[in-house]
């Protein structure tokens, strides 16, 4: 299947997408090449990753702090979604041990999340005006749009 998406920009400056869907055959091999030439080299050579991160230290990035958060994150964030998944589809009862086991997993994010504030010299409270000034731009009204969620304008992301 193919998949072609066109963009386009609306006079109130929403974007709208149109996605249509042909059906093709890939060749996996050509498909495994083309993620090969596609990989950025810190990606597919660790000599090309050390230099990075040493480029990377020399501007000051706290990178032991900035992969602590994205390693343990997605880590912990998994385990918290696999306790929904089993309520939600493997009938494991949603009780109070539960709802604890899943705030538990979450206090453990909150902490990785620490590890990002360390990385990127931000608190939390940065974090989350700037997360209220994006939500309150996207959507002026104060509440929900289907609309607005689907079709942002440029600068939103």
């Amino acid at each position: 299947m193919s998949i072609s998406i066109e963009k386009k920009i609306l006079d109130d400056g929403y974007t709208e997408f149109t996605m249509t869907e042909e059906k093709k055959l890939i060749d996996t091999q050509k498909y495994i090449e083309f993620v090969k030439q596609t990989t950025s080299p810190a990606s597919s050579d660790i000599n090309a990753l050390i230099h990075r991160m040493k480029e990377l230290d020399e501007q000051g990035v706290k990178l032991t702090h900035l992969l602590t958060f994205a390693l343990g994150a997605s880590a912990e964030i998994g385990e918290a979604i696999e306790i929904i998944k089993k309520c939600l589809l493997q009938g494991k009862p949603f009780n109070d041990a539960t709802k604890i086991h899943c705030v538990k997993e979450l206090g453990d994010v909150f902490w990785y999340l620490a590890q990002f504030c360390i990385a990127m010299n931000v608190t939390f409270e940065d974090i989350m005006q700037i997360n209220y000034e994006k939500l309150s731009a996207r959507y002026p009204e104060g509440t929900f749009s289907v609309y607005r969620s689907e079709n942002r304008k440029d600068e939103d992301i």
